[in-house]
């Protein structure tokens, strides 16, 4: 567990005769390298080694519990090449530290049967019985765009308790706590302690006791957040990942590996079933489908349209719109409000998603429209209730405004939060209950009955027998951004967004307060995922972008990315693009340090070619390391942010 790329091999050692009931692969040991002692993991047992010098001493085999499976190494080895890093740093990810005292203690066998439920919910989709019962025995990879109002955690609670009662093993990975609170809660009658959450959020003891108790074959199901796609299940029958395109799902740590990615290796692999499912669906997954390496798994278009709201977006063509001339112009025209009012006389919630929490969270000049930044740190300025301008980095209050440019000393909102807009609709719906959720205060659910709900994009409570109408606001802020994945993020949010809502023969409405002919807007106002997915493909095709070729980004100081990328030997056909300033919001690498001009470089070739590439930036890194360049950069392959 070296951690360098120039040492990203195994390593030989000899095994004592005190130690050789307890030293099977996959257990924890201690050894001595370059004269320090460093931990490890034993891979593998054989007669005699290749090394043709002396050997050392395996020095002491920490736990005798086999955590690293065959499979596992398997996986961990085709992470670190797919993502050009380092066996060690994939196994950090895949295998938790160790807690003695919970390590000794006893694994209870589970005592719930599983109960095998009907499948009249999967019958709305085309192909589904067959699908499901491939599970038991096959291995089918599906993309699943689960309809309008679906309730998602049923529905895999359905596949994982199919899966388990086959005797087999199942990983469902979804975005945050949240979706993993809702999952766990339909997985429990049918699964019972048969099934376990891992996240983050359960502490080091309770989670390395759960993943003990998957890996002593205790449990066969597994729901966790992003790094339970390494969960060591036993017989790994199926692997789902939900809502692939959450941003909550990038792996913040090298070699920066994407649970989809790693559920569509480890499925390879351990010949499991995949399922990659959501309301919207990714680039990266219509690949997968135009490739015929997985199959569509939707529902009719009758069903669909059954089980959509009515959904209105900004259009000259439509008669409300053309009635009202601030239709184009205010932040909630009336078309807006129409549907609000309707959903609030019919006693039921109304959703108004904004794109920011707090009061006025984004200022500019009201002369000239400079953004207002902090005069100490440079960090962007907002407004408090009080009307008090403050940094929201450092914290510093403004107590006299002045532009940098046109020396103004007024200021306008860019945007309106969340809490801002609370206010204003509490006015404008006097007497109806409104309830704010997002930030540090997120509410999973309301109740029924005539309310207005202000939320920002993923805190979106749940109603009790769905929103009568939602209206999603400042939607330029979505969509006016230099981001390759800008409209695949606003598509993913808006149609979660209209999945709480009731269908239309319901009296379910969404409006969109954006011009009705953008891409985006279209593909939600016709349920459109598949569609939306493989346009957006397409155009990435045409432009050279992920996923269509493999690229790689290369963070850190000029003179540092300069000369690594002097040292990549680059396959035939790639492009060198930069460098670059860091996109806007990309985190710096770590040991930058503070105020340190960070630029990019992006190497890409084509798809074919992909596997030339990680190669050849790891053997760069391993020259690198050779060669002492201790300059701090970032290597990254398909990284979440292009620019």
């Amino acid at each position: 567990m070296l951690g360098l790329a120039h040492l990203d091999r195994p390593f030989d050692y000899l095994i004592d005769a005190e130690q050789d009931a307890d030293a099977v692969p996959g257990v924890r040991v201690r050894v001595r390298f370059s004269g320090r002692l460093v931990d490890g993991f034993l891979l593998d047992r054989v007669e005699e080694s290749e090394h043709p010098g002396k050997l050392g001493w395996l020095e002491r085999i920490v736990s005798p519990e086999p955590v690293l499976s065959p499979e596992m190494m398997l996986v961990c080895r085709a992470v670190a090449e797919r993502y050009a890093g380092t066996m060690s740093d994939v196994i950090r990810l895949a295998v938790p530290p160790r807690h003695a005292r919970t390590e000794k203690g006893e694994t209870p066998a589970p005592t719930s049967d599983v109960v095998v439920p009907e499948r009249d919910g999967w019958r709305a989709y085309l192909n589904a019985d067959s699908f499901v019962d491939s599970l038991a025995d096959g291995a089918p990879r599906a993309l699943w765009q689960a309809t309008p109002g679906e309730d998602w955690p049923a529905r895999l609670a359905e596949l994982a308790a199919h899966v388990a009662a086959a005797g087999r093993g199942v990983v469902v990975v979804v975005p945050d706590q949240r979706d993993l609170d809702r999952l766990s809660a339909a997985c429990e009658p049918l699964l019972g302690d048969r099934c376990v959450t891992l996240a983050a959020g359960l502490g080091p003891t309770a989670r390395y006791r759960r993943w003990l108790a998957v890996r002593r074959g205790a449990a066969d199901v597994v729901l966790g957040t992003r790094s339970a796609v390494f969960a060591p299940v036993h017989d790994l029958g199926l692997m789902v990942i939900w809502d692939d395109g959450d941003d909550s799902l990038d792996e913040p740590r090298a070699p920066y590996p994407h649970p989809r990615e790693v559920a569509v290796l480890r499925a390879h692999i351990e010949r499991a079933g995949l399922v990659i499912g959501g309301f919207a669906r990714t680039a990266e997954a219509q690949v997968l489908a135009e490739a015929g390496w997985a199959h569509d798994l939707v529902a009719a278009r009758a069903t669909v349209r059954d089980r959509s709201p009515r959904i209105d977006a900004i259009s000259d063509e439509d008669s409300r719109v053309a009635r009202d001339p601030l239709a184009h112009s205010a932040r909630i025209p009336e078309v807006a409000f129409d549907a609000a009012r309707k959903a609030i006389a019919a006693d039921t919630p109304v959703l108004f998603s904004v794109p920011r929490r707090g009061y006025i969270p984004s200022l500019a000049c009201a002369r000239c429209r400079t953004h207002v930044r902090c005069r100490s740190c440079h960090g962007p300025v907002q407004m408090g209730a009080d009307q008090q301008l403050t940094c929201r980095w450092c914290g510093r209050v403004e107590l006299r405004f002045r532009c940098v440019e046109c020396g103004g000393t007024q200021v306008r909102a860019l945007t309106t939060g969340a809490r801002r807009t609370a206010e204003e609709l509490g006015r404008a719906f006097a007497g109806v209950p409104v309830l704010t959720s997002g930030g540090s205060s997120i509410h999973d659910r309301v109740d029924g009955g005539a309310r207005v709900v202000v939320s920002t994009p993923g805190a979106e409570p749940v109603a009790d027998g769905g929103y009568g109408a939602a209206v999603v606001l400042d939607t330029w802020a979505q969509l006016d951004r230099f981001d390759l994945r800008v409209d695949e993020n606003a598509v993913r949010r808006w149609m979660a967004i209209g999945a709480l809502i009731r269908a239309r023969h319901d009296g379910g409405a969404m409006v969109i307060v954006a011009d009705a002919s953008l891409s985006p807007v279209q593909a939600v106002i016709r349920w459109d995922p598949v569609g939306f997915a493989a346009h957006e493909l397409a155009n990435r095709v045409e432009l050279g972008f992920p996923p269509a070729v493999t690229m790689a980004s290369i963070d850190g100081d000029t003179a540092s990315i300069n000369a690594f990328t002097d040292l990549i030997e680059l396959p035939a056909g790639a492009d060198v693009l930069g460098p670059v300033p860091l996109p806007p919001g990309v985190r710096p690498p770590a040991g930058v340090p503070d105020g340190a001009e960070i630029e990019r470089i992006l190497v890409r070739t084509d798809r074919r070619h992909g596997r030339e590439l990680t190669a050849a930036l790891t053997e760069a890194q391993v020259r690198r390391n050779t060669h002492h360049e201790t300059g701090p950069i970032r290597v990254q392959v398909d990284p979440p942010t292009i620019g």
